[in-house]
């Protein structure tokens, strides 16, 4: 699994590639490249390498979703094959996150 981070827009845009399978093995991974933004960052997450997803990804995505405001949060999550896509609905995601 490999997850990379990009911060662009002068700092207020933060792309998180992840790649391969996302599970509790990524959560630090995961947790580092968010965790020096600021709550007010955009976040995109580029899920178009992610092959496999399970209930931890769900609950890393939670906490992401946390530290980025909760409510107030701007993240979106793109390029998802129909396997991590369907997952994210089954777990009414969508009304959590922009997933496009």
């Amino acid at each position: 699994m490999a997850i990379t981070s990009s911060v662009g827009d002068n700092g207020n845009t933060v792309t998180i590639s992840i790649n391969g399978r996302f599970d509790f093995n990524d959560h630090t991974a995961f947790r580092d490249a968010y965790r020096d933004a600021s709550g007010s960052a955009k976040f995109v997450l580029d899920m178009a390498g992610t092959e496999y997803m399970d209930s931890s990804a769900l609950g890393m995505l939670l906490l992401l979703r946390e530290h980025a405001g909760g409510d107030k949060a701007d993240i979106s999550i793109a390029g998802c094959k129909p396997e991590i896509k369907k997952i994210l609905t089954i777990a009414n995601f969508q009304k959590l996150f922009n997933i496009r």
